[in-house]
């Protein structure tokens, strides 16, 4: 059975300088490390995927992140049995990790819910890699933003802290649910400078933040950047520009 959607409380402020993700999604901990070497103070915030969960050292490296006093989402997408998934978050609670993502049904999702702990559990709403023709293809009837709405009103009733959305459908998640949900935005592209990626609903910073985004996820306009970290405090910047000095 679902639980009640909870009626909005206040939300301890987000430190501006945490509200960047740098995705790490390099092929070895030894690359990531690097990065995270180079970034210095830039950034506080690192993503850890599956393809450095498939290289090995994926633990080692969530420890040493913390040891560093990085935050760390660990996106997994965990999608299994609900109990495996509950086993699977109950293991990962004591990690030291801040976020961690589910994707699947409602069962699933509260399964994450229930023994997080300190762990804030995301539902993966619909991948930024997706658009509209993607979404025929996997047999969704509805568009994009019905199906994102639906999926933030059941990872709520299920426990879940937050979601992973897309920027372009941050706006309608706020309108609907406020501030009871964490909105966590992937798919984030410099206006100046879009590359041709498989990220198919992007925004930049200034509009991700606009239109109600709590953390942005960065990760090729970073990394591939001329200058990381130049562009990594560039992205503080505008950050803390779009915010008004909140």
């Amino acid at each position: 059975m679902n639980s009640p959607i909870s009626p909005e409380l206040p939300r301890a402020p987000i430190d501006p300088a945490d509200r960047l993700i740098v995705a790490l999604d390099v092929p070895s901990a030894e690359q990531a490390r690097a990065i995270v070497d180079q970034l210095g103070d830039a950034v506080r915030f690192y993503k850890i995927g599956l393809e450095l969960f498939m290289s090995g050292n994926y633990f080692e490296l969530l420890d040493w992140l913390v040891a560093r006093n990085k935050k760390v989402f660990v996106d997994l997408k965990f999608f299994d049995v609900p109990e495996t998934v509950r086993s699977a978050v109950r293991a990962l609670s004591g990690s030291g990790a801040t976020f961690a993502t589910v994707h699947g049904n409602q069962a699933i999702m509260e399964a994450a819910g229930a023994d997080k702990g300190a762990l804030k559990i995301l539902a993966v709403t619909v991948l930024t890699s997706l658009d509209r023709g993607d979404l025929d293809d996997l047999g969704f009837a509805c568009d994009v933003e019905a199906l994102v709405l639906s999926r933030a009103r059941r990872a709520l009733a299920a426990g879940c802290d937050g979601v992973v959305s897309s920027g372009l459908e941050a706006p309608h998640i706020r309108a609907e649910l406020g501030g009871r949900v964490l909105v966590v935005t992937p798919g984030i592209r410099p206006v100046e400078n879009r590359p041709a990626d498989d990220q198919k609903r992007t925004v930049d910073v200034a509009q991700a933040l606009a239109n109600g985004a709590d953390y942005l996820v960065v990760g090729r306009p970073i990394r591939n950047a001329a200058d990381p970290v130049a562009a990594a405090w560039r992205m503080q910047e505008q950050i803390s520009r779009a915010l008004g000095g909140r």
